[in-house]
């Protein structure tokens, strides 16, 4: 059997990934670290955290885009090809401005870069869960991820050192307007998904059948707690990890920045890659208990590190299991996601639920992790996030029947 890697539906997802990933860092830390240089104050950097708020709130607009479709590349794409336009020439305009001399303009852009960066998140998780066929979800899911981590990389690690070393700010915000721009080829060469199928007939239709539809389902309740669940142990371990290296394990920045994100990042992506290839194999069920047991599991090494030593090498291995099993549970739960979703009102199915993935991470891990730590200290606190991990895995097996029901299911 070929492998799924070798399907266009699957490779386009790793260039649409890349145009997911690229705005992100553009409007948040990059974009911070331009002000800071700039001598922007601390009250208005600190402001600038809410031009992302889009990201967060997508799920409001999400059935218009279930709802509605432009006249050109079919119901999904041509919804990415108008947001990558616009966000190339938002992106350049934004490397036209200054937050120095043009602070409000250029927050009001970036704004709006974080709009259309959300709209096209919207279009692009419905068309990854409308193109690929079943078998395929696993290696679409582990493309996407490296996608969107490699464009992290370039508009943040790589940005900062263009514009420290080369081009200054504004050429390089240039430049990645224009690699978005390039990324609009990509759409225009991805293939259009085989099933087609028919929007709801009207907004409100696009607003309530998604849930309507999603109630229905047998445990419909516990999938979505099942989805809240399924990475929080992960969540409470990496919440606070930089800290713990430098405070609790005692390294220096310069160590944990070539260990910890460097190679934590490719731990990452070769997760990402190694689940894919697994979960062709596995299945879904399957791959979401194994990868959740070792995500539990991979919370020990910062344990070790907590009551063992600060050697150098035992914190590399630590962060590469740890990177490697999140990315490992990272793909067999967007698989999830796409496997949950119905076709008819993917987007905002997806959004819905890609928020409230996201819960556990925003309102549960970073608020309580501080208060855990302090009442507990670092090493019982690494032994409680896999405490944490376990009602997941547990609920995963209560509803062992409706994922493997998933599997089968190719709407």
């Amino acid at each position: 059997m070929a492998s799924p890697y070798a399907s266009p539906r699957v490779l386009s997802l790793l260039a649409l990934g890349f145009a997911s990933g690229l705005p992100l860092a553009l409007t948040s830390g990059t974009l911070q670290a331009w002000a800071t240089v700039e001598n922007v104050s601390l009250t208005q950097i600190g402001f600038l955290t809410l031009v992302g708020s889009a990201y967060t709130l997508k799920f409001l607009w999400a059935p218009l885009i279930d709802r509605f479709a432009f006249p050109i590349l079919g119901r999904r794409r041509g919804w990415i090809l108008i947001s990558q336009l616009l966000l190339a020439l938002s992106i350049v305009g934004m490397g036209l401005l200054s937050p120095g001399t043009n602070l409000m303009p250029l927050a009001l852009l970036a704004v709006f870069v974080a709009f259309m960066s959300a709209t096209q998140d919207i279009a692009f998780d419905a068309y990854s869960t409308d193109v690929l066929h079943q078998d395929e979800r696993a290696a679409g899911a582990a493309l996407r991820v490296l996608g969107y981590r490699v464009a992290m990389l370039v508009s943040s690690g790589l940005a900062l050192i263009l514009a420290d070393k080369w081009l200054g700010w504004q050429y390089t915000y240039m430049l990645m307007g224009l690699l978005m721009a390039g990324c609009m080829v990509a759409t225009l060469l991805a293939p259009e998904p085989e099933l087609k199928v028919k929007p709801p007939r009207n907004l409100r239709d696009a607003v309530v059948e998604p849930f309507k539809e999603f109630f229905s389902r047998e445990g419909a309740l516990s999938l979505l707690l099942l989805i809240v669940l399924y990475k929080l142990g992960d969540a409470f371990a990496g919440a606070l990890s930089t800290t713990f290296l430098i405070r609790g394990a005692g390294f220096s920045l310069s160590e944990i920045g070539y260990i910890n994100k460097i190679f934590g990042l490719a731990s990452t992506i070769a997760g990402a890659l190694l689940g894919g290839s697994m979960m062709a194999r596995l299945g879904l069920y399957r791959a979401l208990m194994l990868f959740g047991i070792l995500q539990a599991v991979s919370n020990l090494g910062y344990w070790v590190l907590a009551v063992n030593s600060s050697e150098l090498w035992l914190m590399a291995v630590v962060v590469g299991l740890e990177n490697l099993c999140g990315g490992l549970g990272t793909v067999a739960s967007v698989a999830l996601l796409m496997a949950l979703c119905n076709r008819q009102f993917s987007a905002t199915q997806f959004a819905l639920l890609s928020a409230l993935a996201a819960v556990g991470r925003t309102y549960l891990a970073g608020p309580l992790t501080p208060f855990l730590v302090e009442g507990l200290g670092w090493p019982t606190f690494f032994l409680v996030t896999i405490v944490i991990a376990l009602p997941g895995l547990f609920l995963l097996r209560w509803r062992k029947k409706q994922i493997l029901a998933l599997d089968r299911h190719t709407d």
